[in-house]
């Protein structure tokens, strides 16, 4: 019954959802119009606001670039391909293919959003190695498995909760920070992540499709490109001239780049030796480039490796900047902070919780940034609910604002399922050399977001934090 039910809205989405970046179009019209509708504003305050946001993402942009191409280069060295040669010998059925991707990538997530990459490539090598799986599904479920960030160490609020003179602190919300006990090792995370774990891999596996003729990566992929790849290893010695030279010498120098691989080494162990588990997006990615580099041996072959997983990126390079200016409509025309009052003023002692979780999942289809949205509608939801806890202990307010905050990053990673940004820090990989859209995904993930969503609201409702 759920495959069915599953089948329907995939090809629901299939017939109806438009390609990603014919998403993001429409949704700056629909912000544009909420905009004008609810505040007071006129069209070109609106267009000045979307450009000034157009270039908020750039940065984040560049990292989502290199997060892909570098470790989409680990995950094709050499090393790395023979350990998931290994895998195939205890993972044989579609079935197992679908429940160890979902697992593997919500463990992974839990130490960084950015590691879904990993998984994204370990599902294509698993689907090109074992019969009957049908890709798309698969792609879904690599997609599903990155939930797991939001209860993980790299969750953006409660880590910004935690750090010394924040924003919130300076505006005086805060009087001081909220330690990540009371957020990420509160009771309430802990079932969180209990329920992706045990609960999410076991769904997505009963959902699975029954076709698969027709949907595997063998059939979807470009014949073409499959036939003209050939190993790094071999492009590199191809590319030496027929005499010695000392340019092929130097490119193919091992010394080379275990010394700068020993330089990366040594500023990573000074980086968490001074500054504890800081595990942020540019040392990941420097930790991604050095151990590439490690792998692949030699600079030509590294070079290799990289423009072989940077040739699939155009849809992160041109697509950030219009959600970019969605952000930037949302934050310059007052939109965002007056949804979290209009919401925040009908809450109170027992239901801010939901209304917090609601509020965090709507934002989210306009700013698709746990920490950014935060920036727009936390504070507004922050200071209603220390309104709304007045007579209580400053104990009790902490824990109202832990939850609270906690339910925001809830509902910001939820409705993640229904709309494709994140789609597109999978898609470089998965989709490389193959005719696949967001549309021919998102449908198998409208049943995980209806089953998560009430037993979530639930849980942030009632769950003692």
């Amino acid at each position: 019954m759920l495959t069915r039910i599953g089948e329907k809205f995939t090809d629901l989405f299939k017939r109806n959802m438009p390609d990603a970046f014919v998403f993001a179009i429409i949704l700056t019209f629909v912000v544009g119009i909420c905009s004008y509708s609810i505040i007071d504003v006129t069209v070109l305050d609106i267009i000045d606001s979307w450009y000034k946001g157009f270039w908020m993402l750039l940065e984040f942009g560049m990292q989502m670039v290199l997060l892909i191409v570098t470790g989409y280069t680990i995950a094709i060295s050499p090393f790395i391909k023979n350990q998931i040669d290994k895998l195939t010998h205890f993972i044989k059925t579609p079935t197992q293919v679908y429940y160890f991707v979902c697992l593997f990538g919500i463990l992974i997530s839990l130490i960084s959003w950015g590691w879904i990459v990993i998984a994204a490539v370990l599902a294509r090598e698993l689907a090109l190695r074992i019969k009957g799986v049908n890709y798309p599904f698969l792609i879904a479920c690599t997609y599903f498995s990155n939930m797991g960030w939001v209860g993980g160490l790299s969750s953006s609020i409660p880590l910004l909760l935690n750090t010394p003179s924040n924003y919130l602190i300076k505006a005086g919300i805060l009087e001081e920070t909220i330690s990540t006990t009371s957020t990420l090792g509160s009771g309430l995370n802990i079932s969180i992540i209990l329920l992706f774990l045990l609960l999410g891999p076991i769904l997505m596996t009963l959902l699975k499709p029954k076709k698969y003729i027709g949907f595997e990566i063998s059939e979807l992929i470009n014949k073409e490109e499959l036939i003209k790849e050939t190993s790094i290893k071999d492009e590199a010695e191809a590319q030496k001239l027929p005499f010695w030279a000392l340019s092929d010498k130097l490119n193919n120098n091992v010394i080379v780049i275990y010394l700068i691989c020993l330089m990366g080494l040594t500023y990573v162990l000074k980086h968490f030796y001074y500054k504890g588990f800081d595990l942020n997006l540019n040392i990941m990615i420097f930790i991604f480039l050095i151990f590439g580099m490690f792998l692949h041996k030699t600079p030509i072959r590294y070079g290799i490796a990289m423009r072989k997983t940077s040739s699939n990126v155009s849809s992160i390079l041109f697509q950030f900047p219009f959600y970019a200016g969605i952000m930037g409509i949302m934050i310059h025309t007052g939109l965002g902070e007056k949804l979290a009052e209009l919401i925040s003023s009908t809450a109170t002692v027992y239901t801010y919780p939901f209304f917090s979780f609601l509020i965090g999942g709507i934002v989210n289809f306009a700013i698709p940034s746990g920490g950014g949205e935060f920036a727009v509608i936390g504070p507004s939801v922050l200071d209603a609910i220390k309104t709304i806890g007045a007579d209580l202990s400053e104990k009790e307010i902490i824990n109202m604002i832990s939850r609270a905050s906690l339910s925001i990053a809830y509902g910001e990673t939820l409705t993640n399922l229904l709309q494709p940004f994140y789609l597109l820090l999978i898609l470089p990989i998965m989709g490389a050399g193959i005719k696949i859209q967001a549309r021919d995904v998102m449908g198998y993930l409208v049943i995980p977001f209806i089953f998560f969503f009430v037993i979530i609201s639930f849980l942030v409702t009632y769950m003692p934090i």
